[in-house]
């Protein structure tokens, strides 16, 4: 068994705050369509940074300086701490214990997840970080995934992923991992459900299933 995380909205309760900072920061760039927004926000959960623009286009067009509106919220993330979700360290000492390797595969920039990680002293834990900035293709591509199951060295029919988007559900099935999802903003739909192994409420929870699934082995 191999564990692969995702970050945000994982490990961090960050989706929140992201999801505010646009909201709150479109007016400065002519962006009245709050709802429009919105929806650009929960599509982007998940995805790299190139991605996401091409949502807010889709979303909004064209007609604003998607760079400077990026960088004012990046700025006011910057500002912020997260606070780590319930049950990150209790998983992660429960993995350790059982020597069983972990990696990252998060859309955020490599300097940013060290950042953040850094924070917290969870950098230790994993074996590997694969980051956005790392791969040519976004979720629900499964590139960042398989990069992840190679550096590992694992078969990736031998990893577990731990999600909260959508596309990162998406991208773990199609990389033939067992996906689980692990709900934040996004609540599960029909495909979702469909496309994941399990949806579990905590990672409390996903402590509980992997050590089923490690008895069982």
């Amino acid at each position: 068994m191999y564990v692969i995380f995702d970050m945000d909205g994982v490990i961090f309760d960050s989706e929140r705050v992201y999801v505010e900072a646009y909201k709150r920061l479109a007016p400065k760039y002519g962006l009245t369509d709050v709802e429009a927004v919105h929806k650009a926000c929960m599509d982007s959960i998940g995805v790299t940074r190139v991605k996401t623009r091409e949502i807010f286009f889709e979303y909004v067009g064209h007609e604003f300086d998607y760079y400077a509106y990026r960088e004012d919220v990046q700025k006011e993330l910057n500002k912020t701490d997260y606070e780590l979700k319930p049950g990150v360290f209790e998983l992660f000492d429960w993995l350790k214990e059982n020597g069983i390797h972990t990696a990252l595969a998060s859309s955020t920039r490599e300097v940013s997840v060290r950042k953040s990680l850094g924070k917290v002293d969870l950098i230790p834990y994993f074996d590997t970080l694969v980051c956005g900035d790392m791969v040519s293709h976004s979720k629900p591509h499964p590139e960042i995934f398989l990069t992840a199951a190679e550096r590992l060295g694992a078969d990736p029919r031998d990893c577990y992923v731990i999600e909260d988007s959508y596309n990162g559900i998406r991208a773990a099935h199609a990389a033939g991992m067992h996906p689980i999802m692990v709900p934040d903003i996004l609540q599960p739909d029909e495909e979702i459900r469909g496309l994941a192994e399990v949806v579990l409420p905590s990672l409390f929870e996903v402590k509980k299933y992997l050590d089923t699934r490690v008895r069982c082995s």
